[in-house]
């Protein structure tokens, strides 16, 4: 028997440990969500108890009532969200806008200028801080949601992501459309962004997940309380929770749960979208 035979052969077997290797892997990844929920339903004298428990005896929902009132998370989580809807969409407007200019437009220097926004990618945020807080504060926007929104309307990535995915869709569909009296506009509206959804969703996802989840820039530009976003305030929380002899885990887990789950939720419902964007799955010609 040859080993081509053999490798065939063993394809059940190859197929058993293949999955087995997945459960084990996701299961790595789940647990430390379970123990974090969980956690959040304990009460705070049961965390450390032995033998460990993964499922607390009695759910006490508890701790989700205390974190509103303790601190003002409803606040944060109002923040938080309205960063994140503007961000996102500032972001799918200018990035579809300019990717649709470099993937369709002609003008005069149009791949130096993409080769240089391309470049950007290359530059970490903490070299552009300071100078971006300096613009931000020269223009009077600390403390406020414009100096939290403006930054992020706008991103390289998606402007390439976006690009790729329009220089897919077939240039007869655009051709057509000018033959019947279509404007630019009208070719952008009608015939581009429909056809590039997935792309959008992906440049959603992210700009959705990299906002909600920013903590260094919300700490630059946020001064007060009636402008802290969820991680910020999760921050400030964590670290007045450990001025404690024992901090109180319970809390501290739901406070998590809190910040996590509209990721999760966004995440898992995009999740189609997501895929398709990311492999660029645009009409192919």
């Amino acid at each position: 028997m040859t080993m081509t035979r053999i490798w065939d052969a063993l394809r059940p077997v190859r197929t058993v440990v293949f999955y087995a290797m997945l459960v084990f892997v996701a299961a790595g990844m789940l647990v430390p969500f379970l123990w974090m929920v969980t956690t959040s339903l304990k009460p705070a004298g049961s965390v450390f108890t032995y033998p460990p428990q993964i499922f607390p005896t009695t759910f006490d929902f508890g701790s989700y009532r205390r974190l509103f009132t303790l601190v003002p998370f409803g606040r944060y989580f109002l923040n938080t969200l309205i960063v994140t809807a503007l961000t996102v969409v500032g972001q799918v407007a200018f990035c579809s806008t300019a990717a649709y200019a470099f993937a369709r437009l002609s003008f005069i220097g149009r791949k130096a200028f993409f080769v240089l926004f391309l470049a950007t990618m290359m530059i970490p945020f903490q070299v552009t801080m300071i100078p971006l807080f300096l613009l931000v504060f020269k223009l009077g926007w600390v403390n406020s949601y414009v100096g939290l929104v403006a930054p992020g309307i706008s991103s390289a990535f998606g402007i390439f992501l976006l690009r790729q995915a329009f220089m897919t869709i077939p240039r007869d569909y655009q051709d057509a459309a000018r033959i019947d009296g279509a404007r630019e506009w009208t070719v952008f509206f009608r015939i581009f962004l429909p056809l590039a959804k997935p792309a959008l969703a992906t440049v959603s996802v992210f700009a959705f997940m990299g906002t909600w989840n920013d903590l260094l820039w919300p700490l630059l530009v946020s001064r007060d309380e009636e402008h802290r976003t969820l991680e910020l305030g999760l921050a400030y929380f964590n670290a007045s929770s450990s001025a404690f002899q024992q901090p109180n885990w319970p809390l501290m887990m739901a406070a998590s749960v809190v910040v996590l789950l509209p990721v999760l939720l966004v995440y898992v419902f995009a999740q189609r979208y997501f895929v398709a964007g990311i492999a660029l799955s645009g009409v192919k010609g």
